[in-house]
């Protein structure tokens, strides 16, 4: 799980351009200017505040919206290297703080409690809290985009949001993305999303993966790792495998990358040193960016990238990329 223990307000550098067979590049920055900034949304029907750190050009024309949620222990100021590239490409970004399952879990505790407190927080009353936070903060962004006297008046196109998280924040992800539960009879879709990235997934602990992940219906991206394991809930880089082939509802697509672990898609590992730079992060900007674009604005030549050759072009030989039936037919 996540444990993000410092956060940074600077972009990303952008690694240099792909050697690619198309002229779309994923990875290209245009000299788009973006601001980060920092918003509370209250929730009164739940007494609950869910801070958000929101990353957006600056140009005043409304922007396809992407939602992340953090994993365990995290906070809205995880994952900047995402959110500047994301909004440097022309999106806007928005980084969830889920209460109960935030840093506040271990920041206070002793470093020998700290595991402990995390254990406790990983619970199924939070992972439903986490569920009800995605259409509480897409209600906000909802009113705020109505609100001439708002600074945010008319700057998200709400047709086409993408959702997105990483371990809890994965979980959140497939939940809202369309993933049913109890046989089918639990369900906490938010038919408003029109796409998912997940990064390490996991199957559900009980029932039928193929019932649970059949009821998904929107894109989804997963991305996961040879050495995916977390010490939190016992959860194997195996286990991370059976969600694509159970995504039989939708289009999929699946990168594993060579000997990543869980803390490889953050920009620390679990001991607070930098993971900035890190081999996976180019690929894991290029992939999430090919597919936003083919999902959130209909781009062919990302759809081609994404299908084609071209998007092994910033993975190594070890790395494996596969996609279902229905990725393939997208195109």
């Amino acid at each position: 799980m996540k444990i993000i223990l410092a956060f940074f307000t600077l972009a990303f550098a952008s690694p240099a351009p792909l050697k690619a067979e198309s002229a779309y590049n994923p990875l290209e920055v245009p000299g788009l200017e973006i601001v980060s900034k920092t918003f509370d949304v209250k929730d009164t029907n739940r007494d609950r505040t869910l801070p958000l750190r929101v990353y957006l050009p600056k140009a005043p024309e409304p922007a396809p919206v992407i939602l992340f949620s953090h994993g365990l222990g995290g906070s809205r100021d995880n994952n900047p290297y995402l959110g500047n590239h994301w909004a440097k490409r022309g999106y806007i970004v928005v980084f969830i703080q889920h209460p109960g399952s935030d840093e506040a879990v271990w920041k206070e505790k002793q470093p020998g409690q700290r595991m402990g407190a995390m254990k406790q927080a990983a619970s199924l009353e939070n992972f439903v809290s986490r569920t009800k936070d995605i259409p509480v903060v897409i209600d906000a962004l909802t009113a705020w985009n109505a609100d001439k006297s708002n600074p945010l008046h008319d700057r998200f196109d709400l047709k086409h949001i993408g959702m997105s998280g990483h371990s809890f924040g994965a979980v959140t992800t497939q939940a809202v993305a369309g993933q049913s539960a109890a046989g089918g009879k639990v369900s906490f879709t938010e038919t408003r999303l029109s796409a998912a990235v997940m990064m390490s997934p996991s199957p559900p602990k009980l029932g039928d993966p193929a019932m649970a992940f059949s009821s998904i219906k929107i894109p989804c991206l997963l991305m996961t790792g040879t050495l995916d394991d977390s010490p939190i809930g016992n959860s194997k880089a195996t286990d991370r495998l059976k969600v694509f082939p159970n995504l039989t509802g939708a289009p999929a697509w699946q990168v594993l990358f060579d000997k990543a672990t869980h803390m490889s898609f953050g920009e620390r590992d679990l001991r607070g040193n930098s993971e900035i730079g890190n081999r996976y992060h180019k690929p894991i900007l290029a992939l999430t960016t090919a597919f936003w674009d083919a999902q959130l604005r209909g781009d062919k030549a990302a759809k081609a990238w994404l299908n084609g050759s071209d998007a092994r072009s910033v993975l190594v030989p070890e790395d494996k990329w596969d996609l279902n039936t229905k990725a393939k037919d997208s195109l």
